[in-house]
């Protein structure tokens, strides 16, 4: 006798499945920024890594827009379980309006960099500015992933495909952005105290 699987033991099977395929994605992508950082350490040891650099403003500003952000979509999961469709809107649209913030204010941060005549590329650049853009601009790629991600999760919630009993692909897009929060936060914090 052979047991089919219910429509709910699917669902549950299939959320499960990918939810940890985007867990491995996440522990693959920390492996890669432990690596970064990892090299990062060692350069300090180099004579010309600036010993004097100060962090941008804009990034600290960048910080609180990512933070924000992952309030606002865990509110949107919140929502939604909760059949608040027109609350569920407002958090996912913030969450999107946050993250462009966040983007944007890491171009403000890049450019106060060279207005302090810090350059990342070129004979005017050093190993640490350079370390610093290479970071931030990997850490940016992974966040656009996340925008595209958000903007499909907004098309698919304008298509009314989300409600309490459906809502993966929100679950999995709060969980990718809260990744990419406690990603920044660490290299905010790694960049500001090993300088």
């Amino acid at each position: 006798m052979t047991m089919t699987m219910t429509q709910e033991e699917h669902k549950q099977k299939t959320a499960r499945s990918y939810k940890l395929i985007l867990i491995f994605a996440m522990v693959s992508m920390i492996m890669m920024f432990a690596g970064l950082t990892s090299a990062f350490v060692v350069s300090k040891a180099r004579v010309d890594w600036l010993k004097d650099f100060q962090l941008p403003t804009a990034f600290y500003y960048s910080t609180l827009a990512i933070i924000a952000a992952s309030v606002t979509i865990h509110m949107a999961k919140k929502s939604i379980q909760k059949d608040e469709k027109s609350k569920t809107t407002v958090f996912l649209l913030s969450t999107l309006a946050l993250g462009i913030l966040f983007v944007f204010l890491q171009f403000a941060g890049f450019g106060q960099i060279v207005e302090s005549g810090y350059y990342f590329t070129g004979s005017e650049s050093s190993i640490t500015t350079t370390f610093l853009y290479i970071v931030t601009v990997v850490h940016m790629i992974h966040l656009a992933g996340g925008l595209i991600s958000l903007l499909i999760i907004i098309y698919n919630h304008f298509k009314q495909k989300y409600n309490s009993s459906q809502t993966l692909g929100i679950e999995l897009g709060a969980m990718y952005w809260h990744f990419l929060d406690f990603l920044w936060i660490y290299l905010f914090v790694f960049l500001y105290f090993f300088k």
